[in-house]
């Protein structure tokens, strides 16, 4: 089992390390306000899990998990992370982030600039396009036949082999969507964004439904009709 590093450890962060945990990996959390806030989730996970900061979560995973707003991304250690595997479970929403010019005019996607800002490390798309509390809901053993499918996107296969790998043991399949330049096929205000794994249409526009199962043949049609920003 692997030791997994978070830089990040709220609702998405703590849901992927409790299915880690549960599956029996290692985790160490950490956040921007010090490893005492998360004493609590610390005492939940149980002896598995550890608070650090996030410069040594980045250097004590085998590899990191980076669930922090976009806004941060400049702020994930770099040399820490040098050499590794990084999940990352970034959305662009500019009314919380701020206007990122080539976000705006789609000369990059959010991927592609946290791989930008760690050059030397292998970035990997994915826990972008569901709600957090879909992850735990859906999460199924391997083979069952309610399992469902999760979108990665990297420009390394070993990277990509090792977050499959990783999502197989907490409960899901990985649909690969190809080089991280096509992770804008799963990002905000697409058909796989969310929506697919709704068991019923939200009536507060919100995400707070039941969770359903998606497949790799529901998945695969509204990653092909996905439409950038401009054409919408």
């Amino acid at each position: 089992m692997s030791i997994i590093g978070f830089i990040g450890s709220g609702n998405i962060g703590g849901t992927i390390a409790r299915l880690a945990v549960a599956a029996g990996h290692e985790v160490v959390l950490s956040n921007r306000r010090g490893p005492d806030s998360l004493a609590g989730l610390v005492a939940e996970l149980g002896p598995k899990a550890r608070a650090a900061t996030p410069a040594e979560a980045a250097a004590a995973g085998d590899f990191v998990i980076v669930t922090v707003p976009l806004h941060a991304y400049k702020s994930v250690p770099v040399e820490e992370l040098r050499g590794k595997v990084v999940i990352d479970t970034n959305n662009y929403y500019p009314q919380r982030d701020g206007k990122i010019a080539e976000l705006d005019d789609e000369s990059t996607t959010t991927s592609e600039l946290l791989q930008a800002h760690l050059p030397e490390s292998s970035v990997v798309k994915g826990f972008n396009n569901i709600y957090f509390k879909h992850i735990a809901e859906l999460a199924r053993p391997s083979g069952d036949a309610q399992r469902s499918v999760l979108a990665i996107a990297g420009d390394d296969e070993a990277a990509k082999k090792t977050v499959a790998d990783f999502i197989d043991s907490i409960g899901w399949d990985a649909y690969d969507v190809g080089p991280l330049a096509e992770g804008w096929r799963f990002q905000r205000d697409t058909p796989a964004y969310g929506g697919v794994y709704f068991a019923e249409k939200p009536t507060d526009g919100g995400f707070d439904v039941p969770g359903r199962q998606a497949t790799a043949a529901d998945i695969e049609p509204l990653l092909k009709a996905a439409k950038r920003y401009r054409d919408m």
